[in-house]
């Protein structure tokens, strides 16, 4: 019996710590975006909002703002389907602001996600920002295994470095509040 009680705290334990060890992955506030390569999206427009050279792999810090929203998604998240409505109406406030359009932009990345499955997410909520692939985890990886949606707000510096602004797991609530945040932390 003692080897048993044994084993399972030792499992527990073991469980405890990996979980502990992804979650002090994640990038925190004031951190830096990790510096890896984003597969980029299929469609011109999406390139040319970015501001990124045409089909090649990308870093956050070349996309031309100054602010770059990152919700980590994935098409069969039921939370991330419900939030796409309130990420689109966000998406709208910032182009329709002319102050605001040309500074902020926004990223979808698709944890786990195939082109197909971003492509039918994208087109199922009518998404309007760029929608990028990460079926490899790499991405996800880097970032902590983050569940989903999952938001970053990062600035991105002139030499190309990022620095993040806000790092939050779940929905962005109010989209006219959560742009006022971002305005503000960002000092824009």
């Amino acid at each position: 019996m003692n080897k048993t009680l044994y084993f399972l705290i030792s499992i527990f334990v073991l469980i405890f710590v990996s979980y502990s060890f992804a979650i002090q992955k994640t990038p925190a506030e004031g951190e830096q975006f990790p510096d890896i390569s984003i597969k980029p999206p299929e469609n011109k427009d999406d390139i040319d909002y970015l501001g990124i050279k045409e089909k090649k792999s990308f870093k956050l810090g070349q996309i031309k703002a100054d602010i770059v929203i990152v919700e980590i998604f994935s098409m069969y998240c039921p939370y991330c389907q419900k939030e796409a409505p309130a990420v689109n109406e966000l998406f709208n406030k910032i182009q329709e602001i002319n102050n605001y359009k040309n500074h902020i932009k926004i990223l979808g990345i698709g944890a786990g996600n195939t082109q197909f499955e971003v492509n039918l997410f994208k087109s199922q909520y009518d998404i309007k920002f760029p929608l990028v692939i990460d079926d490899d985890f790499k991405i996800h990886k880097a970032i902590g295994e983050v569940r989903t949606p999952y938001f970053f707000v990062v600035k991105i510096n002139s030499d190309g470095s990022t620095k993040i602004l806000y790092s939050k797991v779940g929905s962005i609530q109010e989209p006219s509040d959560f742009l006022n945040m971002i305005v503000n932390k960002a000092g824009l």
